[in-house]
């Protein structure tokens, strides 16, 4: 299948959102308070000539989804990109072509299409500096053989969730990042 495709067989946002039974209140928040600054909607805005789409393969478990996703939404609406979600458990022939690191199926990862259907950039699953975030916290963990390193890994994301959800600086570094692949 081609990409045009995959874009026809996504569910819309709201499709999405109705369909979450997982992380949906959470990434709600973000979504009604994560807003493009000024200077980044009048960029955005020069983008919607582009008539740009997005394909987003995603699930509703995934603390970095819970994140991305929303602040893409609001990228995508400045700069009037359609955006369709897939689920990456029931399309893995379209994710295993946007693995990363050519090994993880690490999600959200975001499709830019244009009209005819071409690649024009692809993001995900984690801006730079989260990454380099996520690999400090990792780093801090006890060897996965360790009695407690389950309990200790789970309180890791939990506590990353946490910052996800409330501090405005680390969705303004997701926005700069996802600005960053669609300004190339």
């Amino acid at each position: 299948m081609d990409l045009n495709g995959w874009f026809q067989k996504g569910m819309t946002a709201d499709q999405y959102m109705n369909s979450m039974s997982r992380n949906k209140e959470e990434m709600l928040s973000i979504y009604q308070r994560f807003a493009a600054k000024a200077e980044d909607r009048s960029k955005l805005e020069a983008l919607r000539s582009r008539k740009l789409r997005a394909i987003v393969l995603s699930e509703d478990w995934c603390g970095d989804a819970l994140l991305n996703n929303p602040v893409l939404l609001r990228i995508a609406e400045a700069a009037n990109i359609e955006v369709r979600f897939l689920l990456r458990d029931q399309n893995l022939e379209l994710m295993d072509q946007y693995l990363t690191n050519g090994t993880s199926r690490a999600i959200p990862i975001f499709i830019f299409i244009n009209q005819e259907g071409e690649e024009v950039g692809v993001w995900g699953p984690r801006a730079p500096e989260l990454q380099a975030l996520v690999e400090k916290e990792r780093a801090a963990l006890p060897d996965k053989d360790a009695e407690d390193f389950q309990e200790k890994q789970m309180a890791m994301y939990k506590g990353l969730a946490k910052k996800y959800q409330t501090e405005p600086e680390i969705w303004q570094i997701v926005a700069d990042s996802i600005l960053s692949t669609l300004l190339k």
